[in-house]
């Protein structure tokens, strides 16, 4: 790249979160992000409750003494890298090729009120893609495009000034529906977020259900979403459409019993500063097909 064209190509501070026991994946992850192309990236993986070691050359490490969950491992990243636009990548995740990130940063250049943009999640394996990669209420072709009021968290670029204005990530979540109070938070800043059927980023399908404190947080992160960011007409309609949908979905015993003490927890400790979005965001969404109740 020359120096004109350096000087011209947009700037990605890219934060890779690990725990760093899948050496070979988070290997993988960094190549997939040092290989693209027309951007120029500041790289940090930041170590949660792990020293970061043996990363190849233009990548640094940031450790974090303990683990201190996902969204403020991925938060503790962003003051260490610089750039208008951040990119998030779990380590387990990877780019199928050398132009995901400039094609977003088109984008964005081509639309300034393009807050945020989620890939299309593929398994490289060919393996059914998870309805939950796929942020809508009716999925139907992954391979369409749509306006998104939730994101798989694993693969976003998002622009900065957006990501200032939700506070970054939850940090409250530790695991669970942060994508959904990010996402809320950029619509309630004026921007629009897009789910990009179109281009793809690869990572193996895993169905979080395996872990029984998944519905825990779950249950409890849903309460807290309404709680923190909904007025309350909304919220309340919000958390009893989800006590329905999830309880028709409940398989066990075990499901029940985390499910309903997450409930508990979410209406009984604090969740976090409330900051409910406007009524005029509200209604954009809905505008955009999925009001905040579902």
């Amino acid at each position: 790249m020359s120096a004109v064209e350096a000087a011209a190509a947009p700037r990605f501070g890219a934060v890779v979160l690990t725990m760093g026991n899948r050496p070979d994946d988070l290997a993988r992850a960094l190549a997939s992000l040092l290989s693209q192309t027309d951007v120029e990236l500041d790289v940090v993986v930041v170590g949660n409750g792990w020293v970061p070691v043996g990363l190849p050359a233009g990548v640094r490490g940031y450790a974090l003494p303990a683990n201190l969950g996902i969204p403020a491992g991925r938060n503790a990243g962003v003051p260490q890298v610089s750039g208008d636009l951040l990119f998030f990548l779990d380590d387990d995740a990877r780019l199928p090729h050398d132009r995901v990130l400039a094609t977003m940063a088109a984008q964005f250049a081509a639309d300034p009120r393009l807050g945020l943009v989620q890939p299309r999640v593929v398994d490289p394996d060919g393996r059914p893609a998870p309805r939950r990669w796929t942020p809508r209420v009716r999925v139907g072709d992954p391979g369409r495009s749509s306006p998104a009021m939730s994101v798989w968290e694993g693969a976003v670029a998002i622009r900065r000034q957006a990501f200032d204005y939700a506070n970054g990530w939850p940090e409250r979540f530790w695991y669970a529906h942060e994508g959904v109070e990010l996402a809320w938070r950029v619509w309630d800043a004026g921007f629009h977020v897009r789910y990009d059927g179109e281009l793809e980023v690869h990572h193996p399908a895993i169905q979080p259900t395996r872990h029984a404190e998944f519905y825990r947080f779950q249950a409890r992160n849903r309460v807290w979403l309404a709680r923190r960011n909904l007025p309350f007409p909304v919220g309340l309609v919000y958390v009893l459409t989800w006590a329905a949908i999830g309880g028709i979905r409940l398989r066990s015993r075990e499901a029940v019993v985390e499910t309903l003490r997450g409930y508990w927890l979410g209406l009984t400790r604090p969740g976090g500063r409330r900051r409910p979005m406007s009524w005029r965001t509200v209604g954009r969404m809905a505008l955009a097909g999925h009001p905040p109740v579902i």
